[in-house]
């Protein structure tokens, strides 16, 4: 790191951002200046994928650095009053909780949907985020929350996000102390509607209908789409999906430059990701893992954006193929913090996660082989995949699929039966056993998902 001071960082943590939503992960019809920017400039992680691909869980990873097998949050939290204002992370210690005892003020802008959603948050010395109704509209009236204090606004949502997350950074209580900001936008959850109409219109007119026309997923049923009135008009929600991208380019922005005006972006390592994927048509699906029943896992809904940027901290101008997920970003940004748990605290975390800084700072190499699998899971799905073949198993053994993605990328036949895959179904099953069994807390099994607390769209996981 440069001179004394911590660096500083700023983490973008978007709902429903797809890793195929954005042009350095190869969609030509995407217009994103600003994360094009951080990409060509900084570093872009290739195969970066969230433990649960749904909203509150991916998040949690994130934080804790353990997976929903570890944390308990196993599916979304909704709005009822019983979740609201739990603390859903009350048993963990947070990412910001040691970043706090490092010497960091800690800030939360935006969605957060980990409970606690009208109140302050566990870890952060500042927060304004924007309660507990999802899904919600992304213009209009909306009450935000200035820690425990109600606060009325009006506008486009992710306009509102970024003008909080500028007024912290010209209002910080200590100048002199590195700070972590996370800046969570929401602009391409659901529903797609109520974008700008100058973003809306440009897709319209460019003809953005590239998922439209594919097959529907064979391997679960669809949800009822009537619930969703949003993505009945599937090519005027891909507008409004992709304009929602747009907007959040422009917010991340207005931040670079705030942060260039007062002379601290040289000092700031930036960090572009999202909770999970989603697909806007893929699979003939508009939704994510559980778009259908049972809940799928594919690749669109597991891949996630990951950027870094920050040129006086890191090795510029790289593409990294290695598969990594959100427990690793943990560990990761606590290693760039030079932020080292204490060894009790570490083995009572038991995360799966590992940094990878060393590829980030091009310096001493990672001791030993980086993991070639990345395991997933959703209630009590898990799925592994090692290279381009992806196992998934159901509570009922005659769901369970295996893609070969090399012969079928886009997911429409499973080999689970054919006689030349057993050998790898086998190698794959036994990793998934070691592997949740390594980390599982019996408490949160979702083996006995029957008896997990009814918090959530727990029936997703079902046939």
């Amino acid at each position: 790191m440069k001179g004394n001071k911590k660096p500083n960082i700023v983490l973008f943590l978007t709902d429903d951002h797809a890793a195929w939503a954005n042009g350095c992960y190869g969609n030509p019809d995407i217009v994103t200046p600003n994360l094009d920017y951080l990409a060509g400039q900084g570093i872009v992680m290739q195969n970066a994928f969230t433990p649960t691909p749904v909203c509150s869980p991916g998040r949690a990873c994130l934080f804790t650095g353990r997976i929903s097998s570890q944390h308990g949050v196993h599916d979304f939290i909704g709005s009822d009053p019983d979740t609201v204002d739990k603390n859903w992370m009350q048993r963990e210690k947070l990412m910001p909780e040691l970043l706090q005892e490092n010497g960091y003020e800690t800030a939360l802008i935006g969605k957060w949907h980990l409970g606690q959603e009208c109140i302050g948050k566990q870890g952060f010395d500042y927060c304004y985020t924007i309660g507990p109704d999802f899904p919600i509209s992304h213009r209009g009236e909306r009450i935000h929350y200035r820690g425990n204090e109600p606060v009325q606004r009006s506008g486009y949502m992710s306009q509102n996000i970024t003008d909080d997350t500028i007024e912290y950074l010209r209002n910080r209580k200590d100048e002199n102390k590195s700070f972590f900001l996370v800046s969570g936008h929401y602009a391409t959850h659901s529903p797609f509607e109520g974008h700008p109409e100058r973003l809306v219109e440009y897709y319209r007119r460019k003809g953005v209908d590239t998922f439209l026309k594919h097959a529907n997923y064979p391997f679960g049923i669809q949800r009822n789409e009537s619930l969703y009135p949003s993505r009945t008009d599937r090519k005027e929600a891909l507008c409004q999906y992709y304009a929602g991208i747009s907007q959040i380019d422009e917010s991340v922005g207005r931040v670079l430059d705030e942060l260039e005006r007062q002379g601290i972006l040289e000092n700031t390592i930036i960090i572009y990701t999202a909770d999970h994927g989603l697909n806007c048509g893929q699979h003939g699906l508009f939704g994510k893992a559980n778009a259908t029943y049972p809940i799928n896992m594919v690749e669109e809904d597991i891949r996630v954006p990951l950027i870094f940027y920050a040129p006086n901290y890191l090795f510029s101008k790289q593409v990294r193929t290695e598969f990594v997920d959100h427990t690793d970003l943990f560990n990761t940004l606590l290693d760039l913090a030079g932020i080292e748990e204490m060894k009790s605290e570490k083995e009572k975390r038991n995360s799966p996660g590992k940094s990878y800084s060393c590829f980030l700072t091009n310096t001493e190499p990672y001791g030993g082989p980086w993991r070639d699998v990345q395991f997933c899971e959703y209630g009590p799905v898990k799925m592994a995949k090692w290279k381009n073949l992806k196992l998934v198993l159901y509570p009922h053994k005659d769901q369970n699929l295996l893609f070969d993605l090399d012969r079928d990328p886009d997911e429409t036949v499973s080999f689970y039966n054919d006689e030349r895959y057993q050998g790898v179904i086998e190698n794959l099953r036994i990793l998934i056993e070691r592997h949740y069994a390594a980390y599982v807390v019996d408490e949160f099994n979702t083996q006995n998902y029957e008896n997990l607390p009814r918090y959530n769209n727990i029936v997703a996981w079902k046939a």
